[in-house]
């Protein structure tokens, strides 16, 4: 038989009888197989419209030997793959398989490693995939072609794990292998109901298939302008450290949810970090902004936890591989400090975010809305594409710790707030920021 490696055509290659380890009646059940529906395989693909956007369509059917994943299998995933690619158009893979097929050994098992060396080719030609996860997503089908997509989308109650049902521990929670439990850990973006895919889907084939040298390229995304706020001063540069801290502070100040509504004409969430979890202080995803394409990752004013700058560390990595600028939006008193955060790896989380934006090709434009607290804030910064609110701050260390830290009492917090420098004006004069954007009307 051909070497792993070998790419020949299936015609060219010869099925022996009962597939390649002789598996006693393997043939005859692929003919029982075939009968029950209609299809000679257990995947197929083609070219498709969804939403008038062009895309190339892998589906998975269940009813051939359980949606597995055999060399037949394998050369139609990779010749789906490589279509996507020379074609330059998204991958959508609808996904409902058990794993890899028992009749072919060791062979079946290695089409896992071409579809991962063809999930790599796809991200160096620039070309989405958006996996749909359907009942069951298990095994090898899961983990390479559903985990390997850049979104991923699941059905309700669709049972989405590495391991089958007859193949778990006894004492396993079932609820750990359902698309709500994967969804509620970070690995999947969305579940959504049947009736709300086709028009999910054609939403992510416009968000993901601009191309990298059309209209726009290359030029940042433009910052939004704040939604109108008349803070403690009415408007203008606060006059003092601690003002700029009590303005940022305001809790009736806009959060990124209300400059995202007003920024994009639509949009939709890149949710998770694909390692086991979620902020929901983060959101990330892609929308229209006058009729242009741009990924943003948000923070929502509270403190930033591990996973959330792992999943805009993602987000900035697709969108740069698709050639789409990025937007961010600063407001965070800092990172998560707390025990269960350093456990989930505050520090490469946040190490990983500042690479991510560093290594960029893409434009980056920040918008600081509020606080900008440390490290936790400035690992979402764009460096010399910074912006800011005039109810903003950014300061290295919080006015009130700094001044724990120099044993000063809490009556002088404010004077150390104004010796940080941490206002709008001052980061202008400083080079941290470009510029002041107005307010809104």
């Amino acid at each position: 038989m051909p070497a792993p490696g070998d790419e020949t055509a299936p015609a060219a290659r010869p099925a022996p009888a009962d597939g390649p380890i002789q598996w006693a009646g393997y043939d005859n059940a692929r003919a029982v197989a075939s009968l029950r529906t209609g299809e000679d395989e257990s995947v197929v693909y083609g070219t498709a419209s969804i939403g008038g956007r062009p895309c190339v369509l892998v589906a998975f059917e269940f009813g051939f030997l359980g949606g597995s994943l055999g060399r037949a299998a394998g050369d139609r995933l990779v010749a789906a793959y490589r279509a996507a690619a020379e074609r330059r158009i998204p991958l959508v893979s609808l996904v409902a398989t058990g794993g890899s097929r028992m009749q072919e050994g060791m062979v079946a098992l290695m089409q896992l490693q071409r579809v991962a060396a063809e999930t790599v080719r796809l991200r160096e030609a620039g070309v989405a995939h958006v996996a749909v996860l359907r009942d069951p997503a298990t095994g090898g089908g899961w983990a390479t072609v559903g985990a390997g997509a850049d979104v991923v989308l699941a059905l309700p109650s669709a049972q989405v794990a590495f391991a089958g049902s007859r193949v778990r521990p006894p004492d396993a929670d079932p609820a750990a292998y359902t698309a709500e439990d994967q969804y509620a850990h970070g690995h999947v973006d969305a579940v959504v109901r049947p009736e709300e895919l086709r028009d999910t889907l054609a939403l992510w084939l416009r968000l993901l298939s601009a191309p990298a040298d059309g209209p726009g390229a290359g030029r940042p995304a433009p910052a939004p302008p704040p939604p109108a706020f008349a803070g403690p001063a009415g408007g203008g540069e606060p006059g003092t450290g601690w003002e700029a801290v009590l303005r940022a502070r305001d809790t009736a100040r806009p959060r990124s949810g209300a400059y995202l509504d007003a920024y994009f004409e639509v949009r939709a969430t890149v949710h998770g970090d694909r390692a086991g979890g979620a902020d929901p202080g983060v959101e990330c995803g892609f929308g229209v902004h006058e009729g242009r394409v741009v990924a943003y990752a948000a923070q929502d004013g509270g403190a930033t936890r591990p996973a959330g700058f792992r999943t805009a560390a993602r987000l900035i990595r697709l969108a740069d591989r698709l050639g789409v600028p990025v937007l961010t939006l600063v407001d965070t008193p800092g990172a998560a400090n707390d025990a269960v955060a350093e456990r989930a790896g505050a520090g490469p989380a946040i190490a990983d975010a500042f690479a991510a934006i560093a290594a960029a090709r893409v434009p980056v434009t920040t918008l600081l809305i509020g606080e900008g607290g440390s490290g936790g804030a400035l690992a979402l910064a764009a460096p010399g594409n910074t912006w800011a609110t005039s109810d903003s701050y950014f300061s290295v260390i919080a006015p009130e710790l700094a001044a724990a830290i120099l044993k000063r009492p809490p009556a002088e917090v404010p004077t150390t707030a104004d010796q940080l420098h941490i206002r709008p004006q001052d980061l202008v004069e400083l080079g941290i920021v470009r510029g002041i954007v107005p307010r809104g009307t």
